[in-house]
C-alpha cells in the first residue's frame, strides 16, 4: 500500500472508481462512481490533500497497478482510536491474497507503527459482505447504532466493529499463518481459511 497520490490516477479511475467498476458495490458508500475522469480528479485531488480520511492505494506487487484504496479516518489521537474506511475494491483484487495482506499490511501499521490501541470497522447494517469480512479479518462485533446516518436518501443503521491492541498479538500470527506459502497450493488456491487458522 502507498499514500495516494497524482501517480495513481490512472489506474483509480481504469482499475476502481471508474465507468468500468461494479454497480453493486457503490449502493453502500457515500460516492458513486465516476463518469468521466474530469470528476475523477477532483475527488482524487480530496483524498491526496486530506488528513483525515488519510488515504491509501493498494498496489498489486506483480503488475504495479493501483487495484483498490482504504483509508484510516476519525483519528483520535487523544484516545488512541482509529477506523479503517472508505474500502473500494476493484474486481481484480475482491476475494484475493492480496487483499487480505493489505487489510494485514494495514493493522499492522495501526498496532505497531501508530501504537494505537483500538482499530474500528464500521458499516451500513445491511451490508451482509462488509460485515462478514469484518468479521474473517479478526474484528468483533460491538453493536448497531440506529439511524446513525442519513445517506442516499434513507436512514442508515450503522454495525460496529473492533480490535483492541491486547488481541493484535493472537492476529497478527494468525495472519502470517494464512499468508505463509505453505498456505497455498501450486494454483494460488487457499488450504486453509482464515478464520480456521490456529494461532
Amino acid at each position: 500500500m502507498e499514500k495516494v497520490s497524482e501517480k495513481h490516477f490512472d489506474d483509480l479511475y481504469r482499475n476502481v472508481y471508474g465507468p468500468g467498476s461494479d454497480d453493486k458495490q457503490w449502493t453502500y458508500l457515500p460516492i458513486e462512481k465516476f463518469a468521466s475522469e474530469p470528476d475523477f480528479a477532483g475527488h482524487l485531488a480530496k483524498l491526496i490533500n486530506a488528513e483525515d480520511p488519510y488515504s491509501f492505494a493498494i498496489v498489486d506487487n506483480e503488475s504495479g497497478e493501483a487495484v483498490g484504496c482504504f483509508a484510516l479516518m476519525r483519528i483520535n489521537t487523544e484516545h488512541s482510536s482509529i477506523e479503517v474506511g472508505h474500502v473500494v475494491y476493484s474486481e481484480r483484487l475482491k476475494r484475493t491474497r492480496t487483499a487480505t495482506e493489505a487489510q494485514f499490511l494495514l493493522a499492522r501499521y495501526v498496532f505497531e507503527e501508530l501504537r494505537y490501541r483500538r482499530y474500528e470497522w464500521k458499516c451500513d447494517s445491511l451490508n451482509a459482505s462488509s460485515k462478514k469480512a469484518a468479521l474473517r479479518l479478526g474484528f468483533r462485533y460491538e453493536g448497531t447504532f440506529r439511524q446513525a446516518l442519513v445517506y442516499k436518501k434513507r436512514n442508515r443503521d450503522t454495525s460496529w466493529f473492533s480490535i483492541i491492541d491486547k488481541e493484535w498479538p493472537d492476529l497478527k500470527n494468525r495472519f502470517e499463518n494464512w499468508l505463509s506459502d505453505r498456505n497455498f497450493d501450486e494454483h494460488g488456491n487457499q488450504i486453509s481459511p482464515l478464520r480456521k487458522i490456529d494461532t
